[in-house]
């Protein structure tokens, strides 16, 4: 991918999960999530400070993290800093079934257009996290690169977010239960010894279980499976995107499984940040674009 001219800004927020040296190539600007770990309150610019590593080998030990929404003023802040340069923005956020994120960037953007009534500035309702969202915002720079407007690009997100499917298997449900991700019941049927519980993201942003397999590589197979499901026999992926939280041989494995599948192109394989919190250590997402939305897959 070459380097972007940057005609307009692309915001993520820590949701997503670019690395380092994408964002810098890229322009990329990030707004990080508040988190906190064993009650210990981390300003908005730790995560960049926190050894990935070192954050999930304390949860191994019984840790505890917690994030809270960006807030308003958060958003005002860096969507004021473009306006006043009259910069375009795509600001790409966490899901609203998630969080109240989303909400709080529109609320910040009213706020900012009483200043600058006439600034281009367009948050986006990923309906989405983490593997999903690193595809988006992918897609996003190459759209940009192509040389649409933020509003094109906004407008082509909008449509293609319903096109982003994916799914991921954790090795501990009740992550998810006590972030307010999942009820109980799910957490309870689906946390049993030995079986890898396997979830989605639904058409509004939320999660739901979607079905258990025994042990990791069956986990991954089944997942390969759903993909085959979401396309056509002859779809070549141009990329595909897999999160890992501190488990990388997993998402090797699970990579080497997709290639023995499908024809894709690409696949990329990153570090889960700090939404990794909700869902634990050892847990692999994927990411791809369906031909199907995600209301026609739920019909299948």
């Amino acid at each position: 991918m070459s380097k972007s001219t940057n005609p307009f800004t692309i915001i993520v927020d820590t949701s997503c999960d670019l690395t380092q040296e994408f964002i810098k190539e890229h322009s990329i600007e990030v707004l990080s999530i508040p988190f906190s770990v064993n009650g210990e309150e981390r300003d908005s610019n730790s995560w960049q400070q926190v050894s990935t590593k070192e954050f999930y080998d304390t949860l191994r030990t019984g840790g505890i993290a917690k994030t809270s929404q960006i807030n308003p003023d958060a958003f005002a802040t860096v969507f004021t800093e473009n306006a006043k340069q009259n910069k375009d923005v795509l600001c790409l956020v966490l899901s609203s079934g998630l969080s109240s994120t989303y909400q709080n960037s529109m609320n910040a953007l009213d706020d900012v257009k009483k200043s600058y009534p006439n600034c281009s500035i367009y948050p986006i309702d990923s309906l989405s996290a983490t593997s999903y969202n690193t595809l988006l915002a992918i897609l996003a720079v190459k759209k940009r690169e192509e040389g649409l407007s933020a509003k094109e690009t906004a407008e082509w997100l909008e449509q293609k977010k319903h096109k982003v499917l994916g799914f991921f298997t954790v090795d501990d449900l009740m992550y998810l239960h006590r972030g307010g991700r999942l009820s109980k019941l799910s957490a309870i049927g689906g946390s049993l010894l030995g079986v890898k519980p396997i979830l989605n993201i639904q058409p509004d942003g939320t999660l739901k279980l979607k079905g258990k397999a025994r042990g990791c590589e069956s986990s991954f197979k089944d997942m390969v499976k759903q993909l085959q499901r979401c396309i056509n026999p002859d779809t070549v992926l141009d990329t595909v995107v897999i999160t890992h939280t501190d488990c990388e041989a997993d998402a090797l494995k699970l990579a080497d499984i997709l290639k023995n599948s499908v024809k894709v192109n690409r696949v990329e394989i990153i570090m889960m940040g700090i939404v990794g919190s909700n869902v634990g250590p050892d847990a692999v997402t994927m990411s791809f674009e369906s031909v199907l939305t995600r209301e026609e897959y739920e019909k299948l």
